[in-house]
């Protein structure tokens, strides 16, 4: 069994998911023209063995106009997603620059569950 379950962190300051749109647009505000650190939390269990570990990935956004958050908050992408924004969609656009696993920002941090789970690759 895994879960995985993901936060956004910029200046101490941790952010989830949006209750309503309005909290997106002030979440998506805050993250304007600043990074910010995505960090996911993984629990793998196989049998009675449970293993953890956690990925973090800097995201930085650029300069967000109010048009441009409408137009953002009007594609609903920001429902149920940590930080109000999906990078593997529109939300790409507001990404000026990342720094580490980018699968880790879209949910699942591959990297840290192969970590985790080497036999995914190996086949052992």
């Amino acid at each position: 069994m895994l879960g995985v379950d993901t936060i956004v962190v910029v200046d101490g300051e941790i952010h989830g998911k949006p209750v309503d749109r309005e909290h997106a647009r002030r979440i998506l505000r805050r993250l304007s023209a600043r990074a910010h650190e995505v960090i996911s939390g993984l629990c793998l269990i196989e049998g009675v063995r449970a293993a953890e570990a956690t990925a973090r990935t800097t995201v930085r956004f650029r300069a967000l106009s109010e048009p441009a958050l409408d137009r953002y908050l009007q594609t609903g992408e920001w429902r149920e997603r940590a930080g109000g924004y999906a990078i593997q969609g529109r939300g790409a656009l507001l990404v000026e620059e990342i720094a580490g696993d980018y699968l880790n920002v879209v949910g699942l941090p591959v990297a840290a569950l192969v970590t985790l789970a080497p036999w995914l690759i190996d086949g052992d």
